[in-house]
């Protein structure tokens, strides 16, 4: 089977975005995977690819650990997540993409515009985002942004964020790998792309942590809800693009 470099490439330049983003890489890669695979490949694909790049995140972000944001947001995401990957076979996938791709528009705008809003740093918020978030996962292939939307608003400073949006999304990934692998989602092309992946996974993030040392603590919130703004628009113009055929 031949391999696309300029896809890993792209995978590549996805990893390091999403690691600044905090959010993980997945929000820019299945979007881009879906010009080179079929949807269910990519899902495959992206559980794998995260699973590498999670751990080198959580090893070299691991002091800013919020444990009780790993907790409150950890727990619903993994739950969620296997729901949403077994009805991942039956649901329409168009139409969740264009729902997704409108809410991380709307509420990105929302956060960027009124910068004023504040969101409680509650246990009923975290749980709430958690949810959503790993639902998203399980179904669509991506729900790092909208647990990044979540984490946003409680404003926590970026080795806390990544580390703690990393260590949730490892989780995610390791059950949905389960579910993904059931309904026959890896197999051999997925399985040959994996080494690439997993490399792409440990430098992207090396990258992007070093990169980051230059980005203001300030800065961070909104280059973050910014990034979230531009995947949901590529969402929608690549689906309005598909429609048009």
């Amino acid at each position: 089977m031949k391999i696309s470099y300029i896809f890993l490439l792209l995978a590549l330049v996805a990893e390091i975005i999403g690691t600044i983003g905090g959010f993980g890489s997945s929000v820019f890669f299945v979007p881009l995977g879906n010009f080179y695979f079929d949807f269910y490949s990519v899902l495959g694909m992206t559980a794998i690819f995260h699973l590498s790049s999670n751990v080198s995140k959580i090893f070299l972000f691991k002091k800013g650990l919020d444990k009780k944001l790993l907790l409150y947001i950890g727990v619903p995401s993994v739950i969620f997540v296997i729901a949403g990957g077994f009805l991942s076979k039956v649901v329409d996938s168009g139409s969740l993409e264009i729902v997704l791709g409108v809410f991380l528009v709307v509420f990105s705008l929302l956060f960027l515009i009124k910068t004023e809003i504040i969101v409680l740093p509650n246990k009923r918020n975290s749980v709430i985002g958690g949810a959503l978030s790993g639902f998203s996962a399980g179904l669509l292939g991506t729900g790092g942004a909208i647990r990044g939307l979540t984490m946003a608003a409680f404003n926590l400073e970026k080795s806390a964020f990544i580390a703690t949006s990393a260590f949730i999304d490892f989780m995610i990934d390791f059950s949905r790998t389960f579910v993904y692998y059931e309904n026959g989602y890896i197999g051999k092309q997925e399985l040959t792309y994996l080494p690439f992946l997993f490399v792409i996974g440990l430098v992207g993030t090396y990258l992007g942590k070093r990169i980051l040392h230059y980005i203001p603590q300030d800065k961070f919130r909104k280059i973050s809800l910014i990034l979230i703004l531009l995947i949901g628009l590529a969402t929608i113009t690549k689906l309005g693009f598909d429609h048009l055929g």
